[in-house]
């Protein structure tokens, strides 16, 4: 089955989610999180137990919104910020992840950038390869990741995320291990997709959804931290000196400590 911006794989033992937008980093918009919900709506409908696999091409994972899209979206007639639908519908998927009642593994091959990396923070299991990299960039336009950080912090703790989003520092795959922010690093993550495959095999749907729904209520996520996370995102979305810095990277490539 092909969907516009994803590639999708049935077989029998899992769902293969891929990010088809190579030529944008497979970064995401508002195209591809309304279609991976329609694929999540689909396995939901089944009444058998797979794995659900989310990965990236090309040596990419996902490099977060898509930047150019947002712009576009704003120079069409009648069009205005995307962000004011895309941070809102961005953490409803997360958390859809995170209560969907099946095993969803992240397999990182490459670049988990931004929001990007909210995809594998909220998964259950994250494989990446050790020449995946990750990173947290958006205070470089002004921008705070709350959204995502909010699911960051669920993986690795509140020091982390937080240096994290300070630093925009890219990190290597064995500290992305280290901090917990992913759970294997492997040269050969279908082996390690076998094995979980088997288990999840073995699992009722019903028993994954309510393991799900328990830790995350004891968790650190809840509705309230989410919505303050969308109006954070909407508000600096929406300020000129954000939108300024998001234009001069995506038209000239320039960043802001570069402007004449």
């Amino acid at each position: 089955m092909t969907e516009t911006t994803l590639l999708v794989r049935d077989d029998a033992d899992r769902v293969t989610v891929t990010f088809n937008r190579p030529g944008r980093g497979n970064a995401f918009n508002m195209r591809l999180l309304a279609e991976l919900n329609a694929v999540l709506d689909r396995i939901e409908a089944e009444s058998r137990p797979r794995l659900v696999v989310i990965e990236g091409r090309d040596g990419v994972f996902c490099k977060g919104l898509d930047l150019q899209d947002l712009l576009e979206a704003g120079d069409r007639p009648g069009g205005g910020p995307e962000p004011d639908h895309s941070a809102r519908l961005y953490i409803e998927t997360l958390r859809r992840l995170t209560l969907f009642p099946r095993l969803v593994v992240a397999v990182v091959d490459g670049a988990a950038i931004a929001g990007g990396l909210g995809f594998v923070a909220a998964s259950d299991v994250a494989v990446a390869t050790p020449r995946s990299q990750f990173s947290l960039p958006e205070a470089v336009w002004g921008l705070v990741p709350a959204c995502v950080g909010l699911y960051v912090l669920r993986r690795t703790g509140f020091q982390a995320a937080y240096r994290l989003a300070l630093t925009t520092e890219l990190i290597a795959a064995p500290e992305a291990l280290s901090l917990g922010l992913v759970d294997q690093v492997t040269e050969t993550p279908e082996e390690v997709l076998r094995r979980l495959s088997v288990k999840a095999g073995r699992l009722a749907p019903a028993t994954v959804g309510d393991i799900k729904r328990y830790f995350r209520a004891i968790g650190a996520i809840d509705p309230e931290r989410e919505e303050r996370a969308v109006m954070e995102t909407d508000r600096l979305m929406a300020d000129a000196r954000v939108r300024e810095a998001i234009t001069d990277y995506v038209r000239y490539q320039r960043f802001p400590w570069n402007r004449p």
